[in-house]
């Protein structure tokens, strides 16, 4: 599977790295709920697709969660996924793994990464405003 590709082309036929409208625009129905200590999840229901986010969320962490379920939505459309962890991007589930991939390649561009090119891993998470997981996934330090 390539999820960078699927990612790039995605980015490429929408105009936009931004979850919401690539999820409006392929109209994935985002509901906002209280989901207790959960993020979010992804789940189909006769061919409709949802994103469930997690009313509680700041708007850093809904554009996080919104990213990674969409992942799910594209790479896992026929799966009803879990909840996805609270506390980390850490994952032992394969569907997880991809769908934090997809986030990091949606949310953090190349020329972000060029641009950036003189700050460690840690400073450049911080200057993306983004979890340093999310950076590590982009630039496959796993």
């Amino acid at each position: 599977m390539n999820i960078e590709g699927t990612v790039k082309s995605l980015i490429r036929s929408h105009d936009t790295n931004n979850p919401f409208k690539i999820a409006s625009e392929l109209h994935i129905i985002i509901l906002y709920e209280d989901l207790g200590k959960y993020r979010g999840y992804y789940n189909r229901v006769f061919r409709q697709k949802f994103i469930h986010i997690n009313e509680n969320l700041n708007e850093r962490e809904a554009l996080i969660t919104c990213a990674h379920e969409l992942g799910h939505a594209i790479l896992h459309a026929q799966y009803n996924t879990p909840f996805m962890r609270s506390n980390t991007f850490y994952s032992i589930s394969k569907f997880e793994k991809q769908a934090n991939q997809f986030a990091a390649n949606l949310l953090i561009s190349d020329a972000e990464i060029r641009e950036h090119q003189e700050l460690d891993i840690s400073q450049l998470a911080g200057r993306l405003d983004l979890p340093i997981e999310l950076v590590k996934l982009k630039l496959n330090i796993y």
